[in-house]
Formats: C-alpha cells, sequence, structure tokens
C-alpha cells in the first residue's frame, strides 16, 4: 500500500484546514486508518483513527476540534481540522493502524501544517 497525504499549508490560529490520504490498493477498506502528527523534532503521535465500519477515536488533543473520516471506494480518508492551534503545527501523515498504535505499512509523503498565533 502507498500512502500520500495533502491539504497541509499556513493558517492563523483559530483557522481551519482539511487533509486528505490516498492510498493505493485493495485492502484499504479491512484496515482501521489513523493520522499521525509529528512536531519538528518530536515523535509521531497518532491522533484520530477511524475503522472500516466509521467508528472514529481520538487523542484528547484535538478531541472536539478534528474529524476523521474515509470513503472505502475511493480508497481515501481525511482529517477535518478546526480552531487550530500553534501547538497542531507538524507534519501529518495516514497510515493503516495496527495494536499500540502502531503503522502498518511504510511511510508515504506527508503533509506540513503550519498554524500561526
Amino acid at each position: 500500500v502507498q500512502l500520500q497525504a495533502s491539504g497541509g499549508g499556513l493558517v492563523q490560529a483559530g483557522g481551519s484546514l482539511r487533509l486528505s490520504c490516498a492510498a493505493s490498493g485493495s485492502s484499504f477498506r479491512f484496515n482501521i486508518m489513523g493520522w499521525y502528527h509529528q512536531r519538528p523534532g518530536k515523535e509521531r503521535n497518532l491522533v484520530a483513527t477511524i475503522t472500516s465500519g466509521g467508528t472514529t477515536k481520538y487523542a484528547n488533543s484535538v478531541t472536539g476540534r478534528f474529524t476523521v473520516s474515509r470513503d472505502n471506494a475511493k480508497n481515501t480518508v481525511a482529517l477535518q481540522m478546526t480552531s487550530l492551534k500553534p501547538e497542531d503545527t507538524g507534519s501529518y501523515y495516514c497510515n493503516a493502524v495496527l495494536a499500540n498504535d502502531t503503522p502498518r505499512f511504510p511511510w508515504g509523503q506527508g503533509t506540513l501544517v503550519t498554524v500561526s498565533s
């Protein structure tokens, strides 16, 4: 499976962005998909997941502000980000998620989000 995220950019605090991820491969619909956030110089952390059936889960830091969705027919997953904060700055990556938040596939291209205060 190849993964490519897009939609990042520069936004002021309080603004919104919508990230998209395109995944190749026929097994997409069977995977729990997730979005990971990596601040500069920091480790990559899982912030949102969605099952094939649409059940979502969020990290405390983004609950109420981010919404994850997916389209199994198009092999895409999206992350709607609202009320953005400077601490949301960083690169965002999508991947299938295994137990213990472990990514399943090799990392693809991420997308950079910069939130100015």
